[in-house]
């Protein structure tokens, strides 16, 4: 069954190509590629914080899967680290995928951008039941202002009370060089 995959990108990489090549590769393939589509664009950037939260939440409804795409400054991008940290309560399949390796409209890639899942993190609670969602500020760990705590699976004993990027529990891969186009299914199963 195909998933429902919601793309989480910075809109700098929509207008060099890259994000495109990764959220339409599915169109030549039979059977869709194994997902849907259910990102949101660029009009929405003209809405308020509140109108913008909702359309991406409603974004999200229905989704199982969120593929977080790396460029060069999506790991800085506010709506970016909303996204993923709503995915997360939601309880979406959550990976990030390195795009800079794409070739743009000119020819030119770019070095790996930085990993947003090493710069977010989530403070267990001592009974393991709750995430409180951090970010790095370039000094220090601070709380992230547009989402509060949630609850989700408890987790393991040797996880409470103690915070962790969250590169500790989603993996990141890399468009070009782990293939993406041939392997994205199995990446969002």
């Amino acid at each position: 069954m195909a998933r429902r995959c919601f793309f989480s990108f910075d809109y700098q990489d929509v207008a060099d190509f890259r994000a495109n090549v990764v959220r339409n590769h599915n169109v030549l393939k039979d059977g869709n590629g194994g997902f849907f589509d259910a990102s949101i664009w660029e009009e929405a950037k003209t809405k308020g914080d509140a109108a913008l939260k909702r359309l991406i939440d409603e974004a999200l409804e229905n989704t199982t899967a969120t593929a977080v795409l790396i460029g060069t400054g999506t790991h800085s991008r506010r709506w970016v680290q909303y996204e993923i940290m709503k995915s997360i309560q939601r309880g979406n399949r959550l990976l990030g995928i390195h795009i800079n390796g794409i070739r743009d409209r000119t020819g030119n890639s770019l070095p790996l951008g930085h990993d947003p899942f090493d710069h977010l993190a989530l403070q267990i609670s001592a009974d393991g039941r709750t995430g409180s969602p951090i970010v790095w500020s370039g000094t220090a760990w601070v709380a992230y202002q547009d989402l509060g705590p949630f609850t989700f699976n408890q987790r393991p004993e040797v996880e409470r009370g103690m915070g962790f990027k969250l590169s500790h529990w989603w993996k990141t891969y890399d468009w070009i060089t782990d293939n993406g186009y041939d392997n994205f299914e199995t990446w969002i199963a």
